[in-house]
């Protein structure tokens, strides 16, 4: 039974998708950073390690559009630099695949994940090693850009999310070795490192230059939302790529396998349980965006310069989800195995 046996548009969506209007710039120069940072087979420079894309495969992955679909509201600027994040985190995720997971190489693969520890350090004067790859550097250039005065405060919270990302990586290359279905109790919160989620509300702040007021950020409400919000964009992202995974790649990290194999059901009744779940999730997003949020706001007396700022912020991540399922149900990379 493969995700194809079942339409994907299933996944529940009540947020319209809204274009970022310079998508068609984007796309213009949408491989010249993934060719300057050797991603590329046509990158023109030395390189003692094979490209991870070619042009067509590049293209076909329309980066651009996941960028402009989940940040609407971004500057050119701004875009830009989530693009470039966005190439790399799809680099790495590849690379990682190719060279580890489908040749079993755990060894070789904590190597590389030490290495990636030493680009991602929480200091802004913290020196780094010369770059051996094109994973590594991109995240070299990504270091010196993602973090300008007005985000400053994201540099410790993001590179741990990301050193959390590669980490996760190791892990479930160690569960594919072994056979070990994670058990669904553990894998959401698994999932949340694994799909680099951690990473998202930077995005959404980078783009609405909005933050979740400090009053309410550390609440159990804005916790339990953050958690549904990140949710959904890892767990829906393992029913879009059920095939690529677990057919071409041959990994257990993935939600249809953890349903099944967690409930003890076959993979034909783990499927549509997997779509109900991610469903519930988004479902609890919106609940708690729609109810339990303003009596939040109501009982913590913010301002109305903090509510509009909450109202910005919530736009931007309703955004963010819209994109992603855009990309998920109607991109390349998940509707064909090419």
């Amino acid at each position: 039974m493969t995700v194809r046996a079942v339409e994907l548009p299933h996944l529940w969506m009540p947020h319209a998708l809204r274009v970022n209007p310079y998508l068609a710039v984007l796309h213009e120069e949408s491989e010249s950073w993934a060719r300057a940072m050797g991603m590329l087979d046509d990158h023109g420079g030395p390189s003692a390690h094979p490209p991870i894309w070619t042009r067509a495969k590049f293209h076909a992955m329309t980066v651009d559009q996941l960028t402009a679909w989940t940040l609407p509201d971004a500057s050119l600027a701004d875009l830009r630099l989530n693009h470039r994040f966005n190439v790399w985190a799809l680099a790495w995720d590849d690379y990682f695949a190719s060279t580890f997971k489908q040749t079993g190489d755990l060894t070789g693969a904590l190597a590389f994940t030490a290495r990636l520890h030493a680009f991602l350090r929480p200091e802004q004067d913290a020196r780094m090693p010369e770059p051996t790859n094109a994973v590594e550097r991109g995240i070299a250039d990504l270091q010196q850009h993602l973090f300008p005065p007005r985000l400053a405060h994201w540099r410790a919270e993001f590179n741990r999310a990301l050193t959390r990302y590669v980490d996760a990586g190791v892990e479930e290359l160690a569960n594919s070795r072994n056979g070990r279905v994670p058990h669904l109790i553990d894998y959401a919160p698994f999932r949340r490192e694994s799909f680099a989620a951690y990473t998202a509300p930077y995005s959404v702040e980078l783009a609405t230059g909005a933050r979740v007021p400090e009053p309410i950020r550390h609440s159990r409400t804005v916790r339990a939302l953050l958690d549904a919000f990140m949710d959904f964009m890892g767990l829906a992202n393992d029913i879009a790529s059920y095939e690529r995974e677990v057919h071409e790649e041959n990994d257990v990290n993935n939600l249809v396998l953890v349903v099944g194999n967690s409930l003890g059901i076959s993979l034909h009744d783990a499927v549509p349980a997997a779509l109900h779940l991610v469903n519930s999730r988004l479902r609890d997003f919106e609940h708690l965006r729609r109810q339990e949020l303003p009596l939040l706001v109501r009982r913590s007396g913010l301002d109305q310069e903090d509510r509009a700022e909450l109202e910005s912020w919530l736009r931007g991540a309703c955004g963010f989800l819209s994109g992603l399922h855009a990309w998920y149900t109607g991109a390349p990379r998940y509707t064909s195995s090419d």
